[in-house]
């Protein structure tokens, strides 16, 4: 591991060397590219940094304590900084393993959300709408930038279905356990035995795809235009700009009403199909490779219930890690972090177990 290491701090010193030639500060695409690199480095060389100090430290203290001729106080001394340098070497190891294993390349992309109501009606519509809500606050508190792209509401101020994109740093790396199916439970306002109702809402998070990784031939869609809709009369628009494409190889199908020129709709309408099908080239590509473990957090798949929103109780539980927290109102305002951070917290020790295997 500590060879792989040497070997990686030189590739940073030469990156850190390039950032300061004017020639490639002149040349800003290649400037973006060696400082994402750079800053993709930067916190394992650190921390090999701080693993090499305590080595440092836990030599010069064994030296010490193998001098005949150093005093007792020095001795003693040296006695304590040697039980910290080897407390130091052990942690700095373990974190080390961890930055080690490798990172998603999909982790700095930004995401395309699809929320649709599941079972329970108008109930699963509104608490969709719920989830999209949780979502954006999410966004907001981490400076991220939210568009809407389709919705398709409900008389009650529900969505049947929702996708929005989310822009920003490492936006895919927070979001990404986020698919599968979400399940709440709580009396609906139009209950009157007080009966506590179980829906469900199916979520999807795909890393937004490049033009040129997904090549898609134009002959291959059939693009229809249509009018703008909205519930009670909403967003109605005059002119056909409302957008669908399918792309007929795979059956694909995406819509896009959320702006009022057709143009847009299809820029963002291609946005997702591009995302879909890069999603379905990513699921293909992971089933192929041989002996993969199933991380425990999940697969992403959207059958896969993933989480339960209990609103009598208060409590949102997270199946695949068995965490349960109290703060539900908090959560559905958005105070997601601690979900997400104990997701990865899991997903790297299950893969570190596997790297380890």
């Amino acid at each position: 591991m500590f060879e792989k290491l040497v070997d990686v701090e030189k590739r940073y010193d030469e990156l850190s060397n390039q950032l300061q030639d004017p020639d490639v500060v002149t040349n800003q695409e290649n400037y973006r590219n060696i400082m994402k690199e750079y800053k993709q480095l930067t916190p394992l060389i650190e921390k090999f940094r701080e693993y090499k100090a305590a080595q440092n430290a836990e030599k010069e203290a064994l030296e010490i304590l193998n001098d005949s001729t150093a005093d007792k106080d020095f001795k003693e001394l040296a006695d304590e900084e040697l039980a910290q340098a080897k407390a130091d070497i052990e942690r700095f190891s373990e974190e080390l393993k961890i930055l080690l294993i490798p990172v998603d390349p999909n982790d700095e992309r930004n995401v395309i959300v699809e929320i649709r109501g599941g079972a329970g009606g108008d109930e699963a519509a509104l608490f969709a709408n719920s989830l999209y809500r949780m979502y954006s606050m999410y966004a907001e508190s981490r400076r991220w930038k939210t568009e809407l792209i389709n919705a398709n509401e409900t008389e009650l101020g529900g969505f049947k279905e929702v996708s929005f994109m989310i822009e920003g740093e490492g936006v895919y790396s927070r979001l990404k356990f986020e698919s599968g199916v979400h399940r709440v439970q709580r009396v609906p306002e139009t209950e009157t035995q007080g009966r506590i109702h179980t829906s469900t809402v199916t979520v999807a998070v795909l890393p937004e795809a490049e033009d040129v990784e997904i090549d898609i031939n134009p002959a291959d869609l059939q693009i229809d235009t249509f009018r703008s809709s909205g519930a009670g009369g909403q967003h109605i628009n005059k002119t056909e700009s409302a957008i669908r494409i399918t792309h007929l190889p795979t059956g694909v199908v995406v819509e896009c009403q959320d702006e009022r020129s057709q143009h847009k709709n299809r820029e963002k309408a291609m946005k997702v199909l591009r995302s879909r099908l890069y999603e379905a080239k990513m699921a293909e590509q992971t089933e192929k490779i041989a002996g993969e473990r199933r991380l425990q957090v999940g697969t992403g798949d959207r059958s896969e219930r993933i989480r339960t929103y209990n609103y009598p109780q208060g409590r949102v539980s997270d199946h695949r890690i068995g965490l349960t927290l109290y703060k539900i109102e908090q959560i559905l305002n958005g105070d997601l972090d601690e979900i997400i951070d104990a997701l990865i917290t899991a997903d790297r020790a299950e893969k570190l177990k596997g790297s380890e295997e």
